[in-house]
């Protein structure tokens, strides 16, 4: 997949140090990485004093951070996140971007159109024209491959780091690339003292005066400008021109493939947008009036065209995302692109007699067409939406609905987080009010506190979040006395992106823990105590009256309190036998059904009862503490 062919890319460049939080859908990179490094290892391959060092840290920031340390060193240093996970990291990052590097600093940064599991569409291309710092835009698996030792290069030739971006499709998608046999460490020269890695204001001023110069160095440099350029028509000069970048090239070129129309237009592809290559851009601008734009998300690339057709005079009309001509948001894909170009071509008399509609509209004015035609729905679009849910088992459900009965009846307000407990919005269970960002929900209902005192309110993170961004939320509402209440959903893992260790589990990347590493773990309950909270609750979700009376008892508090939910996610638990149904004891009520939604849990509509999916059941016997009439009945003893 896309993820491991760019660490196979990294390696292959003999990267020192590769570190990162996990997030979809960036995560098996490191993965990837981590397990060439152990099986090479163990495999008498490499010693340990050659291998890189592979860290999942607890949050981007300190990733970056970690990474920019080896990177001044001397040594190559990846750092891997998606694309909100950037904005953790963009304190460190927009510094980095003044201060310059030594060895190679690369960042993988993941951008997740549509959003497929992430909470916005945001585009990683703004932030290098922000930063001002190169951006390499991977349009397939195996481009990822070849992009990362170019990125790494380029690093050390202009001293900044470089940014690899892809998108959700190309990190899971799948092609054949070279696999790195054997690794060969690149040189570390080691950390020289020096007053440019101290950032005082007179050093960030003269690093940025010099900003330009690099831009244009880069531009010259063929690591980069290679991944920038035409393909001619046939038929020159062609009267439509298409520019496109990421995915969206190769989208773009499937359907050029499909309907035989490759050879018809002249072509851009923009594999290194920032900084922006103006003269190739003004070149394929002055030969064509019109010019199609494909890319996902913002319309990075068509804003820079409209620029330099005004700055140029180029008197080229420019349609894409700006104009409506393309979709303005979500994922693009062949079926997508395919209707966008077709249904344009038609509009401006360029489409194919083959290709042509028995009824021609080419004699109605473009604008006009451009305005009142819109594409028939794609395959996609067509699909019905599946919610996602809770797993059959997942603790969160149980911490979830303990919460909801212990407050039952009285005003109180739940604020959520980044994670699989986000689901905890969806019916019936209906608890999560709010979900901002990572470590918001700690830090939202503080404000929701002081607008609203006279009502409860509660915030939940996980395990993970908590060591990323959870704690300063704590300290905060210490240090301001607000009483909420903190809920922590802790399964042992960071599950939502697959599973990965953290620093509460006990265990690091390379899953060589020994006992007592496991003992030496932090205890979420004690750290919490260690922060300044003095009332906190420890309790497993799944002994359901326990779990209610600590949230009764931590919500009954006027000052800040805490209830930390400890049981393991399903993926690293056991699984139990699930519970016997009591035909004759059954009424058919659904109440097991309609409080926690259990997917394992069906309804029966010939019987009228429920029914059990034994294959789905974990067996975490929730619902045999919820049955009113005790049909349901633990076969684990408890």
């Amino acid at each position: 997949m896309g993820n491991a062919a760019a660490a196979h890319g990294a390696l292959a460049a003999g990267v020192n140090l590769i570190s990162g939080y996990p997030g979809t859908p960036s995560s098996e990179l490191l993965e990837v990485a981590s397990a060439f490094v152990q099986n090479a290892v163990a495999d008498g391959v490499l010693s340990a004093e050659q291998a890189p060092h592979v860290e999942w840290s607890v949050n981007e920031k300190a990733a970056l951070e970690v990474a920019y340390g080896a990177s001044i060193s001397g040594a190559r240093a990846l750092v891997t996140m998606k694309q909100v996970g950037l904005n953790v990291a963009a304190d460190p990052f927009m510094t980095i971007a003044t201060l310059g590097v030594k060895g190679g600093l690369v960042l993988y940064v993941a951008d997740d159109p549509g959003p497929i599991s992430s909470q916005n569409e945001q585009d990683t291309r703004l932030y290098a024209q922000f930063a001002k710092i190169p951006l390499l835009d991977s349009s397939s698996p195996e481009e990822l491959f070849a992009l990362m030792p170019r990125a790494f290069r380029l690093s050390e030739q202009h001293g900044c780091a470089v940014i690899v971006r892809a998108t959700t499709r190309i990190c899971h998608g799948s092609a054949p690339v070279p696999a790195v046999n054997r690794y060969k460490p690149h040189p570390i020269s080691g950390f020289e003292r020096n007053p440019r890695w101290v950032i005082f204001p007179p050093l960030a001023y003269q690093a940025h005066l010099a900003v330009p110069e690099r831009l244009q160095s880069i531009l010259a440099n063929p690591d980069f400008s290679d991944l920038n350029y035409q393909i001619r028509a046939d038929d020159t000069p062609a009267e439509l021109g298409i520019v496109a970048g990421g995915i969206s090239w190769s989208y773009l070129q499937d359907v050029l493939c499909q309907y035989n129309l490759s050879a018809s237009f002249d072509l851009l592809k923009l594999g290194a947008p920032f900084p922006f290559p103006e003269e190739l851009v003004t070149d394929f601008l002055m030969r064509h009036r019109t010019v199609l734009v494909f890319e996902e998300l913002e319309p990075t690339i068509e804003r820079e065209l409209h620029r330099v057709a005004g700055s140029e005079q180029t008197g080229s009309f420019i349609y894409g995302k700006l104009t409506g001509t393309t979709r303005f948001a979500g994922e693009n894909s062949v079926a997508i692109i395919s209707d966008d170009l077709l249904h344009f071509l038609r509009v401006v008399g360029l489409l194919p007699k083959e290709l042509l509609p028995e009824e021609s509209l080419l004699e109605e004015s473009l604008l006009e067409e451009l305005a009142t035609l819109t594409p028939e729905p794609s395959f996609d679009e067509l699909l019905i939406p599946r919610p996602p849910v809770l797993c059959a088992g997942c603790p969160h459900r149980a911490s979830f609905y303990a919460v909801k009965k212990a407050l039952q009846g009285k005003k109180a307000f739940f604020s959520g987080d980044i994670g699989c407990y986000t689901l905890g919005n969806s019916l019936p269970l209906n608890m999560v009010d709010t979900c901002v960002c990572m470590g918001a929900g700690f830090t939202v209902p503080q404000g929701m506190h002081w607008a609203q005192p006279d009502a409860l309110h509660l915030g939940f993170v996980g395990d993970s979040t908590f060591y990323a961004s959870g704690l300063t939320g704590v300290v905060n509402a210490v240090y301001n006395q607000s009483a909420i209440t903190f809920v922590v959903l802790d399964n042992e893992l960071t599950a939502m992106t697959g599973s990965q260790p953290h620093p509460g589990t006990g265990l690091r990347m390379s899953y060589d823990a020994k006992a007592d590493d496991v003992l030496r773990a932090p205890s979420i309950a004690r750290v919490i105590e260690a922060l300044g909270v003095r009332q906190v609750y420890e309790i497993d979700p799944l002994k359901l009256p326990q779990a209610i009376e600590a949230v009764t008892q931590a919500t009954q508090l006027t000052e800040v309190s805490a209830v930390v939910f400890r049981a393991p996610c399903v993926n690293v638990g056991k699984r139990q036998a699930p519970p016997q149904l009591l035909s004759d004891d059954c009424t058919g009520c659904w109440i097991c059904i309609d409080s926690i939604g259990c997917p394992a849990l069906i309804m029966n509509d010939k019987a009228g009862l429920v029914h059990i999916d034994e294959e789905h059941c974990f067996g975490c016997d929730l619902c045999t503490q919820i049955c009113p009439t005790n049909a349901l009945e633990s076969t684990n003893g408890s």
